[in-house]
């Protein structure tokens, strides 16, 4: 099945979950990362349950530190 990913179409395994994408995905800080799918937050303990459909529009937002010295 075709997702888009962060901008990008991306096909997947059909049913794939939130979890098993970010494994795929090779994120370098999952425990960092916060997931939409089609504009929708799903809570990190979901990750697990929630399957992907065709047509998904999924975004990862990873926070980073920083500042001014």
């Amino acid at each position: 099945m075709n997702i888009e990913l962060s901008g990008k179409n991306k096909t997947v395994a059909d049913g794939i979950t939130v979890a098993e994408l970010i494994a795929q995905e090779q994120l370098e800080t999952p425990e960092h990362v916060k997931v939409a799918v089609n504009d929708d937050f799903v809570e990190r303990e979901q990750f697990a349950d929630t399957r992907l459909h065709d047509g998904d529009v999924v975004e990862f937002l990873t926070f980073m530190g920083g500042g001014c010295r």
